[in-house]
């Protein structure tokens, strides 16, 4: 029995790497669109945001010589390339999805509404959520916050590349240490890095709890969904 009816999972575009460089590991993407999968047929209802970092970082750009809204655009169009992938990979595993557009992006995706991602949801299709909220100076983890609270997920599952929130980075210091439960107040007052301030509040005033986990070691999705303590909970509490 699962423990949620409702999620939204928020995947990190640099993941969909995996081994490479650069763009998508063709390998990872279907490591992840079978977890999904998975969880579909327990019956629960799912919600995915995908970033641009494997592909385009508006930031980033704006560190070489891009101007921020446009650089923030191209990061946006990265997620759309990393949703389309996503559906791809879950179509071929026979597993119904919709792509869900921020902006008018026909006949790549649905314009966002939140009747339609409602009736969607409802018809357990998976819902992949891309170009963010639309707007530049926001990252994809406040896109996630706000598609999450919209549809009224139970929580919001953040996949990355290590088990949960550290003190430090643990892919550079051996000595970090990982939190098993945080507030979201504890992660604002010691500066940790689990999302943006903007997303941070936005969780913290809707009561939306947040999971920090490894999405990369198989199985942990599904464990999650099932009860089990892996990564790190942040809540108000």
């Amino acid at each position: 029995m699962p423990k949620y009816k409702r999620i939204l999972l928020k995947l990190s575009g640099e993941a969909l790497m995996g081994i490479k460089q650069y763009g998508i590991d063709e390998n990872r993407l279907m490591e992840y669109a079978k977890q999904i999968k998975k969880a579909s047929e327990l019956g629960i209802e799912i919600g995915i945001v995908i970033g641009g970092g494997n592909i385009f970082r508006g930031m980033t750009g704006e560190s070489n010589g891009f101007d921020r809204v446009k650089g923030d655009y191209m990061g946006m169009l990265a997620t759309v390339i990393n949703g389309l992938a996503i559906q791809s990979a879950l179509e071929s595993l026979h597993c119904q999805s919709t792509l869900i557009t921020a902006i008018e992006m026909s006949p790549v995706g649905h314009r966002y509404s939140k009747d339609g991602v409602e009736e969607a949801l409802k018809n357990q299709q998976i819902v992949i959520f891309t170009f963010g909220t639309g707007n530049p100076y926001f990252t994809t983890d406040t896109a996630a916050t706000l598609r999450a609270i919209e549809m009224e997920a139970e929580v919001l599952l953040k996949g990355t590349r290590v088990d949960g929130v550290y003190n430090a980075d643990p892919e550079k210091d051996s000595s970090a240490v990982r939190y098993d439960k945080l507030t979201f107040e504890e992660a604002y007052e010691k500066e940790l890095k689990i999302m943006d301030l903007t997303a941070i509040t936005l969780c913290s005033e809707n009561n939306l709890p947040v999971i920090v986990f490894n999405m990369n070691t198989e199985g942990n999705l599904l464990k999650l969904l099932k009860g089990e303590m892996i990564g790190t909970f942040v809540n108000n509490q």
